[in-house]
């Protein structure tokens, strides 16, 4: 038996056998991320068909776990002493205490469970059971197949409104599924990013022709979704891409230039100009001016915050003549009034290991794993870039995907060297960079 390195699973083909029904459950789960908008009420009890998933999937992994003849699972032999162990929980923690900050406790714990608790515990199932790259690009590829749909159904509207001569850049451009053309973005781009990176990374035909067919849909979706906090997040994932790469020099000048011929597309450079100009429902004005009243508002709360489901009631006398949004739309904003201080910090501990997790693995680790490395380093700078005018954490597909993502880099990090199963090797042992 091969061993990945001291302490490391035996490496053999039972592994195929391991947490198989939890891995299907799981890859439909992250299929049905965007499904969080089918609703309804179990008694009093309001649930989506997303939560539905993950608790099926828990349930039937909480079922596999107990099988004898198993080993522990990766969470009960790492304890604390895993490098995103501390910080997970001390967000989680901060997450808790905004339940209690919250002036509306009832819809707030609904809130902590769809934002950290269930998608935190599908974190430590993502971290258990992507044991080989394989299983980790099987979860990977249920979240591509869902935003895969989201994708098509969200840019048949906008083409159809096209057709038609009704486009509207001076107002939110129509959307399928999402209530928002920013949600799509939000939720595409971390996948474009993970699908960028195994495009140019991965070591299997069928990982690089799925990611590209996946780029092929996402991409111009997110163009046509016309978010500006969109177009700089995917900017930024051009740029990371580029710079990690051996031509950086070439690729660097090649991704500007791109990003220029792109902005000059007329509906783009429309939508994109409409922000520089002092009109009416400039968002970007929107947005400065949400910030202040904000920061306004938390020199009222400065350190824990105004708590989940309660900044609306709270910034009651700091709207004006503001739209009444649920979060002011800032990573650093978003954080500080919904959790705290406590919060802010703790998710930026997180953000901070796991980008030094992330990079050490991209430098380090085996090839077949190296790809999600990188492509994790490119979903925080997606998040960073498009959370400096947006939420992109606090919704119930951005948390999953987040916590998901953050659960293959730790599993990348606890497996790198482990043996492949054969008929899992087949598909990463041909090609590479």
């Amino acid at each position: 038996m091969t061993q990945s390195r001291a302490g490391g699973l035996p490496a053999t083909a039972s592994a195929r056998q391991r947490y198989r029904y939890t891995l299907l459950a799981a890859t439909v789960a992250g299929g049905l991320a965007p499904a969080y908008v089918i609703r309804w009420h179990v008694g009093p009890l309001p649930t989506t068909l997303l939560e539905l998933a993950l608790l099926l999937t828990i349930l039937v992994f909480v079922v596999e776990t107990l099988r004898p003849g198993l080993p522990p699972p990766l969470w009960a032999r790492v304890g604390v002493g895993g490098p995103l162990t501390l910080p997970a929980l001390a967000f989680i923690a901060a997450g808790a205490l905004s339940v209690l900050v919250s002036g509306d406790h009832r819809a707030a714990l609904g809130l902590y469970r769809a934002y950290f608790i269930e998608p935190a515990a599908f974190f430590l199932i993502v971290a258990t059971i992507a044991s080989t790259p394989w299983r980790a690009g099987m979860i990977l590829l249920g979240f591509g197949v869902g935003g895969a749909v989201a994708a098509v159904l969200n840019a048949a509207v906008v083409l159809d409104a096209i057709r038609h001569h009704v486009l509207d850049l001076s107002t939110t451009p129509p959307v399928a599924i999402y209530q928002t053309a920013n949600a799509v973005s939000l939720y595409l781009v971390p996948l474009v990013a993970m699908a960028s990176s195994l495009l140019l990374y991965g070591r299997g035909r069928a990982v690089r022709w799925l990611s590209a067919l996946f780029l092929m849909i996402a991409l111009p979706a997110c163009l046509l979704s016309f978010s500006r906090g969109g177009y700089l997040a995917l900017g930024a994932v051009g740029l990371g891409l580029a710079v990690s790469h051996r031509w950086a020099k070439l690729l660097v000048p090649s991704v500007v230039a791109a990003a220029i011929a792109v902005s000059q597309v007329p509906l783009i450079r429309d939508r994109i100009a409409y922000e520089l100009q002092a009109l009416p429902g400039n968002t970007l004005d929107f947005r400065i001016r949400i910030w202040g009243q904000t920061l306004r508002m938390l020199s009222h709360h400065p350190v824990l915050g105004i708590g989940l489901s309660y900044f609306q009631q709270a910034m009651g006398p700091f709207w004006q003549d503001l739209p009444k949004v649920i979060y002011p739309h800032n990573i650093v904003l978003n954080f500080w009034a919904v959790t705290g201080l406590p919060g802010l910090f703790a998710f930026g501990w997180l953000a901070v290991r796991a980008f030094l997790l992330a990079w050490h693995g991209w430098r380090k680790h085996e090839p077949d794993w190296r790809p999600y490395d990188l492509g994790f380093i490119l979903v925080l700078l997606a998040m960073l870039a498009h959370g400096l005018v947006d939420v992109p954490f606090f919704k119930n597909d951005l948390s999953l995907e987040f916590w998901a993502l953050l659960g293959m880099l730790w599993a990348a990090d606890r497996r790198s060297g482990r043996t492949s199963p054969p008929g899992e090797a087949a598909l990463y042992g041909r090609g590479g960079p």
